[in-house]
């Protein structure tokens, strides 16, 4: 439950700290005093969005902060386990909107995310007002009150997660199918290419020894001129290196026969020769294996050439040749991936009828029971409509099957639909009055009618709802007099569950509070500022007694108003 709100420099609220307890706690005050804007601030702690507007004139920021407490065997509290925070300690949010639209979120003193903010708010409390009697009006959301009335949300998660596990794979089987509708077209075409690059022959690194076989080609002439005239120099010509290393060498050894100190260096000049010879007769031999003929150089020209058109063709004129062999194993590749498409099709069929079956099985077992619940449910809301001054009201909770136009991707026996929450689409009819045919709630005219049934619903689910909080934002819209009181009678027996927060403008109503706070609009030094102040039993009448009586009391509306407190609390 909240048990403080903090709100710092938050639209006309300066500073204000109010502490909250069990049961009913009633807020009232005149139109435009701020009543809205602490709901605001109550809807931040809950992870809603903040906006730069919400920071008060002249300020940088605003701050809003809020205690819980946290039940011990609660969602929460587990969560708070992981994250090393001890639950006795409560949840502490704060919410940081900063007017430059840098906003930042904090739990328990560390900085967060808004994930895991909405993740520890989603059953703290509930804000039932305006945004209450949309979501009612919504028939997306009917099922969703179905199913948590009738305990139904371990089920349908375990259909949400069914049908998560169905989903792609049949989207991966509609991948498959298109894939083998254009299948006898796309296999041509990947034979033919598979043949082409087939044929080609290529290899790793060709297209640089090419390239390197076309340069010496073409230099040719000037590579044979100097590989002949390098081995004549050295070897074959009249008075060649060789020739003259020859004499040297002689002379050498018998200087050697003279002088031991020689011996080096006619066992180098010995070397010389041998070294001379051995490149002479290796230039001699690349002279041997030049070719002079023209058709040599134009073969590779043209093998160059179709390495260069396929590269064109299949990977684009500036890739790598690499790239080129890399692409003709992805086309083999995706052929063999072909040539097995019927057999990988086959295996997924009975994935998916495995996978449907389950699916469906669960479905059903959800639609047997939230039909059930849906007449249980009808009963229910018709008797707290009777208590709510509307005895002739009918009201029903039709289940039916999911729509051809529904959006489930799943299709079970004899063509039912099968979604993430089932089988079934649940909508709300009423008849108000007598004589009136069924209509979809959506359809209701009246703002009271409308209000008292989200009443009747948040009464019936109150017991098993896992929210600690319930905040009814003005659900006295349209409503008065005695119908107004057992709206008050009904919302106490809510705070019986449930902490209550409510705003209200009837004194019908806020007789029931077990606490009651009044919300102010002044100036202070030229500003305007809303405060919140907890009243005792004389302020309290007082404010009854304004509520009942407007702007200038009179004492009868004073005793009026003791009245009704005495009356309710005698009660």
């Amino acid at each position: 439950m909240l048990t403080e709100l903090s709100i710092r420099h938050f639209a006309i609220i300066d500073d204000l700290t109010i502490s909250f307890e069990n049961g009913l706690t009633v807020l009232s005050g005149e139109t435009g005093a701020g009543k809205s804007i602490i709901i605001n601030a109550l809807n931040l702690l809950l992870g809603g969005r903040a906006s730069s507007s919400l920071v008060r004139t002249g300020e940088a920021c605003a701050e809003v902060e809020g205690q819980f407490t946290v039940p011990f065997d609660s969602i929460v509290a587990d969560k708070l386990k992981e994250l090393g925070h001890d639950p006795d300690e409560g949840l502490l949010v704060r919410r940081i909107i900063s007017a430059t639209d840098r906003h930042k979120v904090y739990v328990n003193g560390r900085l967060a995310t808004m994930q895991l903010l909405a993740e520890l708010t989603e059953n703290l409390a509930s804000i039932s007002g305006q945004h209450a009697h949309q979501a009612l009006l919504k028939e997306e959301l009917h099922l969703l009150f179905l199913d948590r009335f009738a305990g139904l949300m371990p089920l349908r998660a375990k259909v949400e997660r069914a049908y998560g596990a169905l989903a792609p794979l049949l989207e991966e089987l509609r991948s498959k199918e298109r894939l083998a509708a254009r299948q006898k077209e796309q296999e041509e075409l990947l034979r033919f290419q598979k043949g082409e690059l087939d044929d080609a022959q290529m290899h790793e690194g060709e297209d640089l020894a090419l390239e390197e076989e076309r340069v010496r080609l073409k230099n040719a002439q000037s590579l044979l001129r100097t590989a002949s005239e390098g081995s004549a120099l050295l070897y074959t010509r009249e008075g060649a290196i060789y020739e003259q290393l020859v004499a040297m060498k002689k002379e050498l050894e018998k200087g050697a026969q003279a002088d031991g100190a020689m011996t080096s260096f006619f066992s180098e000049a010995e070397e010389i020769c041998y070294r001379v010879e051995d490149l002479a007769r290796s230039l001699e031999s690349y002279a041997s294996g030049i070719s002079l003929d023209g058709a040599a150089l134009e073969e590779v020209e043209e093998r160059l050439d179709l390495l260069n058109k396929l590269k064109r063709k299949y990977v684009g004129a500036s890739a790598d040749f690499s790239e080129l062999l890399v692409r003709h194993r992805e086309i083999e590749a995706e052929l063999e991936a072909l040539e097995g498409l019927d057999v990988e099709m086959g295996n997924l069929k009975e994935e998916i009828a495995e996978a449907r079956d389950r699916l469906y099985s669960l479905c059903l077992t959800l639609s047997e029971k939230r039909k059930k619940a849906a007449g249980r449910l009808s009963k229910l809301v018709e008797k707290e409509l009777k208590h709510l001054e509307m005895p002739n009201a009918r009201f029903h909770v039709a289940v039916s099957p999911l729509g051809s136009d529904a959006s489930a991707a799943a299709e079970g026996p004899d063509g039912v639909r099968l979604g993430e929450t089932g089988m079934d689409r649940a909508v709300f009819y009423i008849a108000p009055n007598v004589g009136e045919a069924e209509k979809p709630l959506a359809k209701i005219a009246s703002g009271g009618e409308l209000s008292r049934v989200v009443l009747a619903v948040k009464t019936i689910l109150a017991e098993g709802d896992a929210v600690g909080t319930v905040v009814f934002d003005e659900v006295d819209s349209g409503i008065g007099g005695g119908v107004a009181e057992v709206v008050g009678m009904k919302i106490r027996e809510i705070s019986a569950h449930h902490q209550v927060l409510c705003i209200t403008h009837l004194p019908q109503i806020a007789k029931f509070g077990h606490q009651h706070c009044r919300i102010e609009k002044r100036v202070v030094k030229g500003r305007t500022c809303t405060s919140i102040t907890p009243l005792d039993p004389e302020e309290r009448v007082q404010e009854m007694a304004r509520m009942l009586g407007g702007v200038e009391l009179t004492q009868a509306t004073v005793e009026h108003a003791r009245e009704m407190l005495a009356l309710t609390e005698a009660s």
